[in-house]
């Protein structure tokens, strides 16, 4: 089955959410964002989602 999620470039999330790529980059590496290699770290549109909808301190 395909999805038609929409994948986003480091800069584009930390656009998104508000914060610096050193974040997105950090919470990559910590895990607590999800990441996949995609010609370079992309980030799908889903999990941009589920951060937004974390509350804050949580994730």
């Amino acid at each position: 089955m395909r999805t038609n999620t929409t994948f986003h470039t480091i800069r584009e999330t930390a656009w998104i959410l508000g914060v610096s790529r050193s974040a997105v980059s950090r919470a990559i590496r910590t895990g607590a964002l999800r990441a996949t290699r995609r010609s370079g770290l992309k980030v799908s549109s889903t999990e941009i989602k589920r951060v937004l909808n974390t509350p804050a301190g949580v994730a």
